[in-house]
């Protein structure tokens, strides 16, 4: 294998020093977050597909409540035989994190024997399971939004008296906050309630194939269960019917390439909607799209400010012009979902009729066809969860700071953000003391300073370059999630462990997540906030794509992420858009620069420097 391998290949954490004019970052985080003396005897890896960015105080919870359902259905609920849950700790804001698993060979005998039971209760009944599924979710959308933040007045509603309520309003600031928390923990225990075994169904699958046919691609395994329609393409399939209905109505011209300033969205909407009935009407459909999907985060979800397309239009109204232009020139927009139906097809007959046996190509028949049932939902569940939830559940947490500020607690609404959850608890706690004393908090002389300086150690963090992974290498790695989703394997960890001999300085290598060789000039963005630079043809070099970024799938060549595996994101929608992508390559960012022109195999899983 090409490289050489070090004999330490990655840096123990208590190595590592705090990022220059950072020090006491640690401050911002609970201690449960910290990295131990113990923790020098593990592996652990940089989670940068969730967290790219280093972590304010509040969005710790998107790691907290996660790995909170994710462990307990893994451990717990469903008693994954080999796999545990997920323990965490933030480095210089940065979240690592470590699986753990089951090595005792009776204690993994007595879990299969729950797995099984339970994991089978619903696969048999998934269809059904499922649908309830969707319904918690609607309702637990529904519950977000209606939960009411006191406003404090003077003086209390008059219906207190007049209905003997018998509570006045300060007792609903905490309580209605703890419900928004709670509401957000009871989302992600959901979310966890299927996606396991979705990722273990696809798992064994693959397990199988890799047995049965020794040869065979990772991405070909992947492409028996490609073409199949999920939710999370619906937003980009909503501006291409608005794309559409534009040509249709005549207002297509407000967002031609030299049309209304540049491309401003509030610009675009003013001028459509001064064409008359026409515009009106184009306008009515937006409204109509925008509830639900634009409640699409630009990330993924997890930070408070990759706000969603509602908040901002420019994702969805840059893909505009690129879509009416392809309609106008008469190119179809869709995505290849009939040739990937075709090839899926094709692939799956024709390793089926390299099975010997009857008994084979049963169980090939019934572990594929478990695949095609629980994949949707291994998409599906992102833009309930990580997008249409989480974008009301930051709407909602806005309200509160909304609160501190009127009461003097806070100078800015996002300044709430740089509170951890106890902390907005604690600081609501001082607002609804106050006014039922008829005093002023003592908030702002004790929160206020705190936000300025923990605004400042996020930008310091920025600029730390987070190592891949931390600690001894493992032998194994158990849990299915690690390794469809985030593609750590052995390979992957002895990949990022070597260091490039000369002749191979410029090959880069990660999963060959989707089919084809493309070149082309790299633009390498290392954060969702910088999405508007990238140009028309360029190849997208990032730590991990999102799946509210699939209006760029129609503008770029080819994707490159640091992290990921077959099973993720980035590599199920760039084979859903035909495209070539290699993922999980753990050092694209840092190895090419924007500009240089590149090779994309995605075939093989080889990027190129060429310049």
């Amino acid at each position: 294998m090409n490289g050489q391998k070090r004999q330490n290949p990655f840096p123990l954490p208590s190595e590592i020093e705090s990022a220059p004019g950072a020090e006491g970052w640690e401050a911002m985080y609970p201690y449960y977050t910290r990295f131990r003396p113990e923790d020098d005897q593990r592996f652990w890896f940089y989670n940068s597909m969730h967290f790219p960015e280093p972590m304010p105080a509040f969005d710790v919870i998107t790691a907290e409540v996660p790995y909170s359902g994710m462990g307990a259905y893994t451990t717990r609920v469903f008693a994954f035989p080999t796999a545990l849950g997920i323990d965490h700790r933030i480095l210089n804001g940065r979240v690592y994190i470590t699986a753990n698993t089951v090595t005792d060979p009776k204690q993994v005998e007595s879990r299969l024997a729950i797995f099984q039971e339970r994991a089978g209760y619903y696969y048999e009944n998934w269809n059904r399971l499922y649908g309830q599924w969707r319904e918690r979710l609607n309702q637990l959308i529904v519950e977000v939004d209606a939960i009411k933040v006191p406003q404090l007045p003077e003086f209390d509603d008059p219906e207190v008296v007049s209905e003997a309520r018998g509570i006045a309003q300060n007792h609903y600031v905490r309580a209605s906050f703890h419900r928004c928390i709670e509401s957000y923990s009871k989302m992600w225990h959901h979310h966890f309630e299927f996606l396991m075994l979705g990722y273990g169904a696809y798992l064994v699958f693959f397990q199988f194939c890799k047995q049965a046919f020794p040869e065979i691609a990772d991405q070909t395994v992947a492409r028996m269960v490609a073409g199949i329609d999920v939710l999370m393409f619906r937003p980009d399939d909503e501006i291409k019917k608005l794309a559409r209905l534009a040509v249709e109505l005549g207002v297509d011209a407000p967002f031609a390439s030299n049309g209304v300033d540049n491309g401003d969205p509030a610009a675009m909407l003013a001028a459509v909607g001064s064409l008359g009935e026409a515009g009106k009407r184009w306008i009515a459909a937006l409204d109509k799209a925008r509830d639900p999907w634009f409640n699409t985060s630009t990330g993924d979800g997890f930070y408070h400010h990759h706000r969603s397309w509602n908040d901002d239009l420019t994702v969805p109204f840059s893909a505009l012009p690129r879509y009416i232009a392809q309609i106008k020139a008469g190119k179809n927009i869709d995505r290849p979902t009939e040739a990937l139906k075709k090839e899926r097809a094709r692939i799956i007959e024709e390793y089926r009729s390299l099975l010997a046996t009857e008994q084979d190509r049963g169980a090939f028949d019934q572990m594929l066809g478990l695949c095609h049932v629980v994949f949707p939902y291994v998409e599906d569940h992102k833009f309930y969860c990580e997008h249409w939830f989480t974008t009301r559940f930051y709407s909602k947490v806005r309200e509160f700071g909304s609160l501190l500020v009127r009461k003097g607690v806070l100078q800015d609404v996002e300044d709430v953000f740089h509170l951890h959850h106890t902390e907005v608890d604690l600081a609501l706690i001082d607002v609804l003391l106050a006014w039922a004393a008829g005093s002023e908090p003592a908030g702002a002389s004790h929160w206020q300073p705190i936000v300025e300086k923990r605004k400042t150690l996020v930008e310091k963090l920025k600029s730390w370059d987070a190592p891949p992974a931390l600690g001894p290498m493992p032998e194994r790695l158990e849990d299915p999630a690690v390794q469809m989703l985030w593609g750590i394997t052995s390979e992957t960890l002895d990949s990022w462990s070597r260091v490039p001999d000369a002749k191979d300085a410029n090959e880069i290598r990660g999963f060959a997540a989707s089919a084809g060789v493309v070149e082309g000039i790299a633009r390498v963005l290392t954060s969702v906030n910088d999405i508007g630079q990238m140009m028309e043809g360029e190849i997208l070099v990032c730590p991990v794509t999102a799946p509210s970024w699939a209006p760029l799938f129609s503008k770029i060549k080819a994707a490159v992420s640091d992290i990921g595996g077959t099973m993720s994101h980035a590599a199920i929608v760039a084979r859903e858009y035909g495209m070539p992508a290699v993922v999980g390559t753990g050092q694209g960012t840092k190895r090419i620069r924007s500009g240089q022109r590149l090779r994309v195999d995605g075939d093989r899983g080889i990027v190129t420097i060429l310049e």
